[in-house]
């Protein structure tokens, strides 16, 4: 496998930047998701380290060889798509086989790979039927196995799931992590799914507006996400962001006498950071917010979902913020019921309004 480096890769169309100059390392076996909204450059940066765009500057390395200007054919990365590009009049053994062919490898050396990939992706049963016969989560194991056939360095994935619906995304989320794990490829993976990011990543890298908002595991972006967009984009819902002003460790909130006594281990950092007083925003996850009839911050219940597991409140703090919590799916709440809650003090975060970056707990070290 390989390890692919970016270095002020950018990408412009005209006057459009879709992709603000970008460093990026994925290290060999690594698997690596670019994830954002539409338009962000996840795709385009797939393109460029694919050598299906090129790059308006910067440079990319495979195993520190420079592949910049090189032709697709000769970066010795596979690459799979959203919609499957199977060829339609070819059974699924010619599909497979079609790469290696097209390399001048031998009939035997063809049969013994396409044999191993079909038998790891457990597809013997479909290699003499055509690809307009086969369902959609078999087309993409198909598509799979044309690109595990050449054991390439490098496997692109552009929203390979995105044509499927909810039952075959999750069985196919599986099927390629498991892939992953086997091969132990360096892989790189668009999505705009931040399910299939989280389930399925070693790293994640969050984009908007054309440049990388933060790069780091499942857990570190929805715990410590490093701004705003990436507190809002992260998790279903989003992190919960409530503006107050702090002031002798406590955040006043809008609302109904609304004070949020600021954890101890944080009290210096935001003395540090506003000087002794100033504007805030404080972050907590749905599950950070702990429901009790002594609780500090309160609320209305403005809706319920019954998530079977759990039941999600969606809270009225005031005329600005309505909040979520993951309650007790027991416990019952009904429209317009008064609540009460405080913030698990291990999971709350804070956010400086005037550049929306999260405040780190290690100021002033």
């Amino acid at each position: 496998m390989a390890t692919i480096e970016l270095r002020q890769v950018e990408k412009r169309f005209g006057d459009l930047q879709a992709v603000k100059p970008m460093d990026l390392t994925i290290h060999d076996g690594e698997f690596v998701v670019l994830l954002g909204p539409s338009g962000c450059g996840k795709t385009t940066t797939l393109r460029m380290i694919s050598g299906l765009e090129t790059v308006t500057g910067g440079t990319i390395l495979l195993d520190g060889r420079n592949v910049t200007w090189l032709h697709p054919s000769e970066r010795d990365i596979a690459f799979v798509f959203q919609f499957f590009a199977l060829y339609p009049h070819m059974t699924v053994r010619q599909n497979i086989a079609f790469p290696l062919q097209a390399q001048g490898e031998s009939h035997e050396a063809i049969e013994k790979r396409v044999d191993e990939v079909v038998e790891l992706l457990e597809i013997g049963h479909l290699l003499d039927m055509r690809p307009g016969k086969l369902s959609g989560g078999d087309q993409q194991r198909v598509a799979l196995a044309r690109a595990l056939v050449r054991r390439p360095a490098a496997f692109l994935m552009d929203e390979p799931l995105g044509a499927l619906d909810a039952d075959f995304r999750e069985t196919m989320r599986a099927e390629i992590k498991r892939l992953h794990i086997v091969q132990n490829a360096t892989t790189v993976y668009v999505t705009h799914d931040q399910v299939e990011a989280m389930a399925m990543a070693d790293r994640i890298v969050v984009m908007s507006e054309a440049e990388i908002q933060q790069v780091g595991t499942p857990a570190e972006v929805y715990h410590k996400p490093a701004n705003l967009f990436v507190a809002r984009f992260i998790g279903s819902p989003g992190m919960n962001l409530v503006r107050g002003h702090y002031a002798d460790g406590v955040v006043h909130m809008p609302g109904a006498d609304n004070h949020y006594s600021v954890p101890p281990d944080w009290r210096r950092v935001l003395d540090e950071t506003f000087g002794g007083e100033g504007e805030v925003i404080v972050g907590f996850r749905p599950e950070a917010a702990i429901v009790s009839d002594e609780g500090t911050l309160a609320g209305q219940v403005y809706a319920s979902d019954l998530h079977g597991a759990y039941t999600m409140l969606h809270v009225n703090m005031n005329e600005h913020d309505i909040i979520h919590i993951r309650s007790d799916r027991l416990v019952l709440h009904p429209i317009g019921t008064p609540v009460r809650f405080d913030i698990n003090p291990e999971m709350v975060r804070f956010f400086d309004p005037r550049t929306e970056k999260a405040i780190s707990r290690e100021v002033g070290q």
